[in-house]
């Protein structure tokens, strides 16, 4: 049975009339004639009764019509779901993400873009730090993900650039460089660190060491945390102080800590995009065109 032969007999059913079934269908009366024919033959019953002035159906015909009305319909929204699937309009797309991402306020930009533009594509977003960010895009566990250069890129992962912005000094309340308006970097040789748990070369943690080879000196990392908020959650404590990016300043206030401009320095802290170069889900490199028309509005270092 193929689906023109459920098509002929609905139009048929629906109207009682070969004729007017055969123009809705744009077939002539005979080819429809001998569709519905053929689906009888492949039955073996009859499913309409005619007359030179009449069509009905048959008690098989009405059994048939139960059937068949819910199974073209099903098959016609499965045929909706896969154009749409096939144009990046349906589908789903993981989305990892650095908790920076999410207060810059790039990761709400995005999401709100791809939904305007394809609101049927199912986001699944998770929290995850950059490193295992890059794990998961190449095991294929997340399509696009959120992170914090600079980074190793794993083979196959590409990168684009949504944000660069200031680096600021989280500072303990009453602590003596609170004083200034603009802290010069090279005040910080002597002071204890809070950083990101990362290595040295990789992730936000390179600006505190990129800083103090900038000023000439070798920065004393005391305390790690997890992120950028657990790093200003330990300034706030009197653990030491951090570099974080402006975002935070903007989004994050915590008892006891204090951000300050840095003075002199160029040092940018940049949010990014990683993908998977070869992507082959419509959906995904849909978001990907869309975050590719973000990276083009981000200013050069």
């Amino acid at each position: 049975m193929e689906l023109r032969h459920l098509r002929a007999f609905l139009a048929v059913a629906e109207t009682l009339h070969f004729a007017q079934a055969a123009e809705k269908l744009g077939l002539s009366p005979p080819a429809l004639t001998e569709q519905v024919q053929g689906l009888e033959a492949l039955l073996g019953a009859r499913l309409f009764r005619r007359t030179k002035r009449s069509v009905a159906l048959t008690d098989a015909g009405h059994l048939f019509l139960r059937e068949a009305r819910p199974a073209l319909a099903q098959v016609e929204r499965a045929e909706r779901t896969g154009r749409l699937a096939g144009r990046g309009e349906r589908g789903i797309v993981a989305v990892g993400f650095a908790a920076s991402a999410a207060f810059s306020g790039v990761l709400g930009a995005s999401v709100a873009a791809w939904r305007e533009a394809q609101p049927q594509v199912e986001l699944r977003l998770q929290e995850l730090e950059s490193v295992p960010q890059l794990e998961a895009l190449v095991e294929g566990r997340l399509d696009i993900g959120f992170i914090r250069p600079p980074l190793v890129l794993p083979d196959g992962i590409a990168t684009l650039p949504l944000l660069r912005e200031p680096l600021w000094l989280a500072l303990p309340e009453g602590h003596p460089l609170c004083a200034q308006a603009a802290v010069q970097p090279s005040a910080l040789a002597e002071e204890a660190f809070v950083s990101p748990d990362a290595e040295t070369s990789m992730g936000f943690h390179h600006h505190t060491i990129a800083i103090g080879q900038q000023m000439g000196f070798t920065p004393r990392v005391a305390h790690y945390g997890r992120d950028l908020v657990a790093v200003a959650a330990l300034v706030g404590l009197g653990l030491g102080v951090a570099l974080v990016p402006a975002s935070l300043r903007d989004c994050v206030r915590l008892p006891g800590v204090v951000y300050r401009p840095l003075a002199g320095t160029p040092l940018r802290a940049e949010l990014a995009a990683a993908f998977r170069r070869t992507e082959a889900a419509p959906a995904a490199r849909a978001c990907i065109r869309q975050l590719r028309r973000q990276a083009e509005a981000v200013p050069p270092y």
